[in-house]
């Protein structure tokens, strides 16, 4: 098996060609024990650090690598250019430098997202099936894949109130779409607006990551 890098835990920047990603090293990384990696996505007009700081306390709480890419125009590549291109692309690239260089469990990688991110997560996850065990989109609008891969378990939340992207038109109807294509969907819905609360954020993610391995 390769080596994998002993860092010190943290944030740090990462590329990939010209596309920029912020990592967080969650507290108690180990190199000789695999955790859990969440990909995480911002919505339309957001940055990195916008998908870093929806996760970086669980991620020290619960024990699981956090990567958060920046979108090369003001949202992902399905939604400006509707097609896979170069975000895709770095997504790709930054998840195989992620799970060689540093302990990622192969078996518990996940893409999430809010809004703009979690449309693109699903449109990712679902074509990226292989790769992604799980797909964590929060109040999506859409998806785009251009095929299906392997069967990730999926969670949606959405606000009944929400005005950005109207739950009518988005989660109602994308949940059934995908129980009909046999995915296992956990979905919840909430009284609010486009938002992320923070205890359903702490639900998907604890579920996702499972029990933590006892430390020694």
């Amino acid at each position: 098996m390769a080596t994998k890098l002993a860092v010190t835990p943290g944030l740090k920047e990462i590329t990939a060609g010209r596309a920029a990603a912020l990592l967080h090293v969650p507290a108690g990384y180990r190199a000789d024990r695999p955790m859990p990696l969440v990909v995480m996505l911002h919505g339309a007009g957001g940055s990195a650090r916008h998908g870093i700081d929806l996760a970086r306390a669980l991620a020290d709480e619960l024990g699981f690598l956090l990567l958060a890419p920046k979108s090369r125009a003001v949202t992902w590549d399905i939604i400006a250019e509707r097609r896979f291109g170069a975000d895709a692309s770095a997504l790709d690239a930054f998840v195989a430098r992620i799970t060689g260089d540093y302990a990622v469990d192969p078996e518990r990688i996940a893409v999430a997202g809010f809004s703009d991110g979690a449309s693109y997560a699903l449109s990712v996850g679902i074509d990226r099936g292989e790769t992604f065990s799980d797909i964590i989109a929060f109040s999506p609008g859409f998806m785009a894949p251009q095929r299906a891969a392997g069967r990730p378990a999926i969670f949606i939340s959405h606000g009944v109130a929400d005005r950005v992207l109207p739950i009518d038109q988005c989660s109602r109807r994308l949940v059934p779409r995908l129980e009909q294509a046999g995915y296992r969907v956990r979905y919840v819905e909430f009284p609010g607006g486009h938002t992320v609360p923070p205890d359903l954020a702490r639900q998907a993610l604890e579920a996702f990551v499972g029990p933590r391995a006892p430390s020694t």
